[in-house]
């Protein structure tokens, strides 16, 4: 059974999320000297190999047998279409803006799995959050226009921003088939290489194809690059799994919303962007509608137990 949310597990989730609020920064600061796409898939490819090691060697779970060439490819694929996404959005945008528009996946993937799970019926009160949500993602893309107070640096911002928000998508997308499929069975090692497996089959060859292949080991490119194969796409999914099995998924995922958070400051103070009011203003409106989302369980739980509870001291 799982547990509350406990002291331990609010301290692994502000590391976690520091990690997860890095990573935009990380792959921004030394994109001069490798790509992102190529980041990306490399690091995804030496994750992958360490998840099955450590599957073999570790947890030795006992992965499902018939799901590689089904959910496997689509889980792989989404996944590997999502970094896609962020890798081309970030040559045009703020890693603080990437870091809001990635984390809009729990929205695509409420209403994915609306659409296809009866359990997972969206209530009124997370409709209106999703169109809190949508408004502030609305006013992150016209309020510079509309309001003015500045843009980020590159001209295609408004690009880099959309990619950001397709990333987002898919990796909400990614969500709904893993729950939805055979995968919802599997250990958590069997998704987590599927997915990290697809990213790298995909976004290295496309890293050639698209003359994004240069590679120039400067010390912060190799320590990038360690920061991220290691720490997030090992260690922090392994760990946030883990999270998942012993505490109740709707506490984690309300913790989840310091990563944007922390991914604005990262690249505030690391990368020395600027922010736009309107762009605050939106980023706010969308995390509060994700967070009325997402906590729709808990509000109900929570209610439900002072309802007990009150009838309970009536009739003693």
């Amino acid at each position: 059974m799982r547990k509350q949310v406990d002291a331990t597990a609010v301290a692994i989730m502000v590391a976690l999320c520091l990690a997860w609020g890095l990573q935009q920064a990380a792959i921004k600061a030394v994109a001069g000297d490798i790509p992102p796409m190529l980041q990306i898939g490399l690091r995804s490819g030496v994750a992958a190999a360490l998840v099955w090691l450590f599957n073999q060697l570790v947890s030795r779970e006992r992965w499902l047998q018939g799901v590689a060439r089904g959910a496997g490819l689509v889980t792989g694929g989404l996944f590997a279409l999502e970094f896609v996404f962020v890798a081309m959005g970030l040559r045009w945008t703020n890693a603080s803006h990437m870091a809001v528009f990635l984390y809009t996946a729990p929205m695509f993937a409420a209403i994915g799995l609306h659409l296809r799970l009866p359990d997972e019926r969206l209530a009124r009160l997370q409709w209106c959050g999703i169109a809190i949500a949508f408004a502030g993602i609305a006013i992150t893309f016209l309020g510079p226009a509309l309001l003015g107070g500045g843009t980020p640096g590159s001209p295609m911002w408004l690009l880099g921003d959309f990619m950001g928000l397709c990333g987002g998508a898919a990796w909400g997308l990614t969500t709904v088939v893993v729950r939805t499929s055979r995968l919802s069975e599997a250990p958590a090692t069997q998704t987590l290489f599927y997915q990290l497996a697809g990213a790298f089959v995909v976004l290295v060859p496309s890293a050639v194809l698209t003359g994004q292949a240069h590679f120039r080991g400067t010390p912060l490119a190799l320590t990038s690059l360690a920061f991220q194969t290691l720490l997030v796409s090992f260690v922090s999914y392994l760990v946030w799994f883990w999270l998942l099995r012993r505490y109740l998924a709707a506490r984690l995922g309300i913790l989840s919303f310091m990563t944007p958070l922390f991914g604005v400051a990262f690249g505030v103070v690391l990368l020395h962007e600027r922010v736009e009011p309107a762009f605050l203003f939106g980023s706010a409106l969308v995390l509060i509608g994700l967070l009325v989302v997402n906590a729709q369980g808990w509000v109900r739980q929570a209610f439900g137990r002072r309802a007990a509870n009150a009838r309970g001291a009536q009739a003693s």
